[in-house]
């Protein structure tokens, strides 16, 4: 038998194994098919990349938002931290995977700082803009310039005065759900707070809390837009329907500031409510997935908080990619939080523009171009641009017409600007597409309210806030349907109050005003001693014929000094006033007709000073009743001085108390309770209002918090 070749050969001379030469042409074949399938993979879209890295999200252990090396090294950690590998030997024991927290992709998660994040750190203040003359963010007769409404008081948030450092600022706070939740230090002012800017009823404020903010240094002043106060013992009152409030509480230990309801949205299927799991959006186009691992590493610097480095490295990618809507998207949000830490709103304007871009490439995905026109309407807000936000949600809504939370949204846009008709027809459009839909529920019944179809206002309320959906269990809601429940006489008013109070929209079934410092003293009546302003006091009892000729002069005058209250708080009657100050501001012309008066009152500054409040006659004629109301804040106090009381019929009841006007003599309530008054007598009833701050209030809290 012949003998085998060496190295396997066989008889007939063939080799037994491929030869180096051949082994390596296969290897290149086979590896240039694995090349080839991938690209394939990824041009043809043949794998949803979105699905499997969700899938992938369960695994995520150090909480960064995707799966990657640190993610596995969490996972072969056992509880102690060390790994448990087995050697060879005993095999490799099978292990599941430990419960991880799962973590909502990036761009879901909610924007931490349009909530109640603290700005901190030097740089340019983020102010304010605003499209045009305040007047035109906040037209008459729209749904949220109203007059003036006492009827504030802070929903959603939580606020707190506490005590302040030298350098400590504080946010102004407001009932919410929980009314100790803790707040970030903030504060904010309008662009430019001078005199001459028209005043901006409080019901304008219903969003704009947060989204029209500012910041600012922490020694400059705050102000913010609020309406024109009139009414009696609410003299600052405005018609509750008029308006729709927001602020927050903070608690003890930080400082207020006014923020928005909270608006998460639920499922209309009941049995879903407690189960709503958001859908990742799938923000990646073709090229963006070719270039993934680079948007994440960039997005990973901005995860970190290394956001200069985060928006130099989507700069790069922009400018290497700019087809790219991940990277422009990306850029924007770096300089959405880069505006934030330096508080610049020059930067912000480059991030909304950024949006802009990132939405408007020709191969973005449909759920970024959601998620970038969104924040940008949010960020135009923000600065004021009431009318470009407008634009901009009026845009989402042509793109997204099945959406009805964009429509929503729409429907706020327009209340923001006083178009309470189209916002009308907004929300006719969202219910009859979706009949239970809460959040267009409240705010059509809002709106009703407004108009004064109050019995009609009520169901839409009413359900509305029944449904739970988000956006609904806000104090402004219950504010309102109680109020309209009141004014039909139905007794189950005060259980919606006492609902809202057990849900921390109130302070307390009577004290439900809006705009809150957490923490003061709460009492209906005040001695002038429990004020510490018995000097002012005096000056107003020892003066007080002086007080009361000036206002008969001006009541004679032909240039008819005295307005009518025009609130909608009178349920019948006449009722006027004539304003010497108003929010911080001595009316000089008006002035001009009680000379002798303004100059007592120009050495009080706790209420000439008092940014909350208003300084004015009122006079009320026989047969006027005024609806139970209470005013926007309980940052201040008012004082009524008698000047020309009838013998009887008028009367002014605050909480569960009842009083009396004596001529000379000062009454002292705080208006943040709700009150009453009735004029019922045969003749005029003529006193003198005068707004004090809180007397608990700090000298930084009385020049910090913004104007009401």
């Amino acid at each position: 038998m012949a003998e085998e070749t060496k190295h396997g050969g066989h008889k007939n001379g063939r080799k037994g194994g491929l030869s180096g030469s051949s082994f390596f042409t296969w290897f290149m074949v086979i590896a240039l098919l694995g090349v080839w399938t991938s690209v394939a993979v990824v041009w043809f879209d043949l794998v949803d990349y979105e699905e499997v890295l969700g899938k992938l999200g369960i695994y995520d252990a150090d909480g960064d938002g995707d799966f990657d090396v640190d993610d596995a090294k969490v996972l072969l950690e056992g509880p102690g931290g060390v790994a448990k590998r087995k050697t060879k030997a005993k095999g490799l024991k099978e292990r599941s995977a430990p419960k991880a927290t799962t973590v909502p992709p990036e761009e879901t998660e909610p924007y931490p700082w349009l909530q109640d994040q603290v700005l901190e750190g030097p740089g340019e203040d983020l102010h304010q803009e605003q499209d045009g003359p305040a007047g035109e963010l906040q037209p008459e007769g729209g749904i949220f310039a109203g007059g003036v409404t006492d009827d504030r008081y802070e929903p959603v948030g939580t606020g707190a005065v506490h005590e302040e450092t030298e350098d400590s600022y504080h946010v102004e706070e407001t009932a919410s759900p929980a009314y100790s939740q803790h707040m970030e230090d903030m504060i904010y002012e309008q662009e430019n707070p001078d005199s001459s800017e028209p005043v901006v009823d409080d019901a304008g404020r219903m969003y704009q809390e947060a989204d029209d903010i500012t910041y600012q240094e922490y020694d400059e002043q705050a102000f913010e837009p609020s309406e024109n106060e009139g009414t009696e013992s609410s003299d600052n009152a405005v018609d509750d329907s008029n308006t729709i409030l927001e602020e927050v509480h903070v608690p003890p230990a930080e400082e207020q500031r006014e923020v928005p309801p909270e608006t998460n949205k639920k499922t209309d299927d009941p049995e879903k409510k407690e189960k709503v799991k958001k859908k990742k959006p799938k923000l990646l186009n073709k090229l963006d997935k070719t270039i993934k691992a680079e948007l994440d590493a960039a997005e990973k610097l901005r995860k970190q908080g290394k956001i200069e480095e985060a928006v130099h490295a989507f700069e790069e990618l922009v400018q290497k990619y700019p087809q790219s809507p991940g990277a422009r998207y990306g850029k924007a949000k770096c300089e959405d939080d880069l505006a934030e830490k330096r508080r610049s709103n020059e930067i912000l304007r480059r991030a909304i523009k950024s949006y802009q871009e990132a939405a408007s490439l020709p191969d973005a995905p449909a759920d970024l171009v959601k998620l970038s026109l969104k924040r940008q309407s949010d960020r135009q807000q923000f600065l004021g641009h009431m009318r470009g936000s407008l634009l901009t949600l009026q845009k989402l809504v042509q793109l997204f017409p099945d959406d009805t939370s964009l429509k929503n949204d729409l429907g706020v846009g327009y209340l923001l600007i006083g178009d309470n008709d189209s916002a009308k027809k907004v929300y006719e459009e969202v219910l009859h597409v979706t009949p239970n839909d809460g959040f267009a529920k409240v705010h059509y019944g809002f709106i009703l309210k407004a108009q004064n179809k109050i019995a009609e206002s009520i169901p839409y309320l009413k359900e509305g806030i029944e449904s739970g959906d988000p956006g609904t269990d806000d104090g402004r809601f219950y504010f309102h349907l109680g109020d309209a429940m009141q004014r039909v006489g139905s007794k189950e008013a005060y259980k919606w109050y006492e609902l809202g109070h057990q849900r921390g929209h109130f302070a307390s079934v009577w004290q439900r005003s809006l705009y809150n410092v957490h923490g003061l003293k709460a009492q209906p009546w005040w001695t002038p001693k429990e004020t510490g302003y018995t000097e002012l006091v005096k000056t107003l009892e020892r003066n007080w014929k002086l007080i009361r000729d000036e206002g008969l002069a001006a009541m004679d005058r032909a240039q008819g000094l005295f307005l009518p209250e025009d609130e909608n708080l009178r349920e019948k009657g006449d009722w006027s006033q004539f304003t010497l100050w108003q929010q911080g501001r001595k009316n000089e012309n008006a002035c001009k007709g009680a000379s002798k008066t303004c100059s007592l009152l120009d050495k009080f500054p706790e209420t000439t000073g008092c940014r909350r409040g208003q300084i004015k006659y009122s006079v009320m004629h026989p047969g006027t009743h005024v609806w139970p109301h209470t005013g926007p804040t309980n940052c201040r106090l008012r004082i009524h001085l008698g000047l020309v009381i009838p013998k009887e019929g008028c009367k002014i009841r605050c909480a569960n108390e009842t009083k009396t006007w004596q001529e000379g003599t000062v009454l002292i309530f705080d208006d943040s309770f709700e009150h009453e008054v009735w004029q019922d007598a045969t003749s005029f009833r003529l006193i003198f209002i005068v707004d004090v701050w809180h007397p608990e209030l700090t000298p930084h809290q009385r020049r910090s918090l913004p104007a009401i």
